[in-house]
């Protein structure tokens, strides 16, 4: 029978440290979300503080530059300069100051606010404007949302307050779009009426809303947005049969079965064609038309410059993080540094770990970037067609990192050229084989996919199994399901939606 015993062994294995988790956490992060924690740091951290473009040791990036000096080492950030002057010290005056003393409470009180130019008046913007004059504020845009739009229509509107009321319900629960995505009935019991509305009374207040403005306004469905529009539309060569359309064949218009359409209505294709080009020009958002919709535009990270002849990367000034070691605090830290303060060297410990991973963050992805345009300019130079295959192996070797680092620089990085903004991630794709034993890159495929469907006939557009034969006929071996997904992630409609009558 065996006995139990304890045994030690020695092994070695690699962990990694808090401060490398934090660091590869911190080089997978979007420019928006990095500049966010560090802002978190600044805000926490005494050490820290912000800097401008000379203090920080940061290259500007105008128009003739090509790349930043690499990253400095901590021991310079430490040498930066310190405020000219320690608490405690006297300030000097400033020349407004001294003007101030020498002219004393009463002569500074004799000049009055209307004795002044308006030049000289200050914080003008915050006042309020007198008769005939007109303020910052009254230039700033007003951007009314959807709700606010249509109350205001509302109140000018003739209605009882009965109906005014249900109205208002109805305006409040529409969403973004503009549409009623409740039930009529769910909202009886919102309106606070005695007696409580009866659907008639419901339905009266939808009509009110969708005589509303942007037409369309209210609507339960798409067709119902698009028939209202075409209600409220001046009558018009063939939208009688756009009605119809709508109201009846709503399956076959999303399919775009133009002849299927014409044999249901028993009338020619080029009318059905017309009468499609009709509801076209409808908006089945009409809700879109209002409001602030905030707009999430991409900041590249690296901007890419042809100067000379020759292809540059730089990066842009507005991602890195203006943030600098606060040395005065630092130095006064260090003569009066004992036990009771570890939390301040704690502070001072993360301040540096903190400068060294925005200058190791911003050097890998400056140097993979590099590493990316001098085998892509092919690329900046011709197009998608003439992108090459690459892998992040490739990449990882040139520049000397390991492929997971790369993949994370190149995750959520975005570089601005020439001919567009792209991902980093964009230029890696993987290598296919051609018909003259080379190699070819998937975009590359997609660009010339693209330029099939951009030039192919209206009226007899190719399908997917059409441009793989095409493809093929061009030393391009691609199966048709490969077109269909490349053709989807170009977000191009099939060969049935792209048909247009001549």
């Amino acid at each position: 029978m065996g006995s139990l015993s304890i045994k030690t062994a020695h092994k070695q294995q690699q962990t990694l440290t808090p401060r490398l988790q934090h660091a590869v956490r911190l080089l997978q992060l979007s420019s928006l979300d990095f500049a966010q924690e560090v802002q978190s740091v600044l805000d926490k951290n005494p050490f820290l503080e912000v800097a401008e473009d000379d203090e920080a040791g940061l290259a500007p990036t105008g128009p003739a530059q090509t790349a930043i000096e690499p990253a400095a080492p901590i021991e310079s950030l430490e040498g930066f300069q310190t405020p000219a002057t320690l608490p405690g010290d006297e300030a000097p005056l400033s020349p407004a100051s001294d003007a101030d003393a020498t002219m004393g409470d009463e002569a500074a009180g004799a000049i009055d606010d209307f004795e002044r130019e308006p030049w000289q008046s200050s914080s003008t913007s915050s006042r309020p404007s007198g008769d005939g004059e007109t303020s910052i504020i009254d230039l700033m845009a007003d951007h009314a949302s959807l709700r606010q739009h249509l109350h205001t229509q509302l109140h000018v509107m003739h209605l009882c307050e009965r109906d005014l009321l249900v109205a208002s319900v109805i305006v409040e629960s529409l969403d973004d779009d503009g549409y009623l995505r409740e039930d009529l009935d769910a909202l009886r019991s919102l309106c606070d009426l005695d007696p409580p509305p009866d659907m008639t009374d419901m339905l009266r207040g939808l009509q009110h809303v969708q005589m509303l403005e942007p037409a369309g306004v209210g609507a339960r469905s798409v067709a119902e947005t698009l028939l209202i529009q075409l209600h409220q539309q001046p009558c018009q060569p063939h939208h009688e049969l756009a009605r119809e359309i709508v109201e009846r064949h709503m399956e076959r218009l999303v399919r775009h079965d133009v002849c299927g359409l014409a044999r249901e209505l028993g009338c020619t294709v080029q009318e059905v064609e017309a009468a499609c080009n009709c509801i076209r020009r409808l908006d089945p958002r009409p809700g879109w038309r209002l409001g602030s919709t905030v707009v999430q535009y991409i900041t590249p990270d690296v901007i890419v410059r042809k100067i000379r002849g020759e292809w540059t990367v730089s990066l842009s000034s507005s991602i890195v993080p203006r943030v600098r070691l606060n040395q005065m605090y630092a130095d006064l830290f260090q003569r009066h540094r004992d036990g009771k303060h570890s939390e301040l060297a704690a502070h001072l410990q993360e301040a540096r770990w903190t400068i060294r991973n925005v200058e190791q963050r911003f050097a890998t992805i400056l140097q993979v970037s590099e590493a990316i345009v001098r085998r892509q300019k092919n690329f900046l130079e011709y197009g998608a067609l003439a992108m090459r295959p690459m892998a992040l192996k490739e990449i990882a070797e040139e520049v000397g990192l390991h492929e997971s680092t790369v993949s994370r620089v190149t995750n959520n990085k975005y570089m601005s050229t020439p001919v567009g903004v792209f991902e980093l991630k964009y230029f890696f794709s993987r290598a296919m084989a051609t018909a003259t034993g080379g190699t070819c890159s998937a975009t590359a495929i997609r660009g010339v996919i693209q330029t099939m469907i951009d030039e192919e006939v209206p009226s007899a557009p190719l399908s997917d199994a059409e441009i793989a034969r095409r493809l093929a006929r061009q030393g391009l071996n691609v199966a048709r399901r490969t077109v269909t997904k490349y053709r989807q992630a170009m977000r191009i409609a099939p060969v049935e939606h792209r048909r247009r009558v001549a």
